[in-house]
């Protein structure tokens, strides 16, 4: 299993969990599209949520380094038309984080409206500059508007991940909970955001992150 979709009442809970790292490859971002298509039609609101101790590893590094520059390319391009969905989604977004949010990982996290980490010896962030990558311009768009300025350069400079008190801090995650409670907390949140007039939720999101997405838009379409 790769990616679920349970219905909790009027909450659509998304669970990634590819019994790995839930490395980001096509396969993932098939099931993940697929599976908000499914939660966007029939819900007031959705969580996101990782397997135990992994939110995502980022980007599938066999496709990345190991294959050919076209199939590296696409995937980025994938990932990043997916991040850009859920950033403009007319439904409100909660990610239930339950470890290590790296790269592509992080790069979600940014994605979504309200983001819940738990507290351990995780690593969120992106490490671009620590395996010699540069960050994708959708990828540096959102770090640029949701990280805190005191943190920006640590976290898409310097390459810093970091654990979940200070990824709190510098605007990866909104909240922590424990371990237990992390999805039933994601839930509450998602129906506190569902109890929001759609109209005024997905007008006030669109006003704020429009120019954002027209801005990446054109560089995660396929070629």
């Amino acid at each position: 299993m790769t990616v679920k979709v349970e219905m909790q009442g009027e909450i659509a809970l998304i669970t990634m969990d590819d019994g790995k790292a839930n490395a980001v490859n096509p396969l993932l971002l098939d099931a993940l599209n697929t599976a908000l298509d499914e939660a966007e039609a029939k819900a007031k609101a959705i969580v996101i949520a990782g397997r135990p101790g992994r939110f995502s590893a980022g980007f599938d590094l066999n496709i990345l380094t190991g294959g050919s520059i076209d199939d590296a390319i696409g995937l980025v391009k994938y990932g990043g038309r997916t991040a850009l969905r859920m950033y403009g989604s007319d439904k409100p977004i909660v990610a239930a984080c339950p470890g290590h949010a790296i790269a592509m990982g992080s790069f979600f996290l940014l994605s979504t409206d309200y983001r819940i980490g738990t507290p351990g010896a995780f690593k969120i962030g992106a490490n671009e500059s620590a395996i010699g990558m540069v960050i994708p311009e959708f990828a540096a768009e959102l770090l640029m508007e949701r990280i805190a300025r005191p943190y920006l350069t640590r976290a898409m400079v310097n390459g810093t991940l970091f654990g979940p008190d200070e990824a709190m801090a510098a605007g990866f995650l909104d909240e922590l909970a424990a371990p237990e409670e992390l999805i039933d907390k994601a839930l509450s949140q998602a129906t506190l955001l569902s109890q929001l007039t759609p109209v005024g939720f997905a007008g006030n999101k669109q006003l704020m992150r429009a120019g954002l997405i027209a801005k990446c838009k054109p560089g995660v379409q396929p070629s």
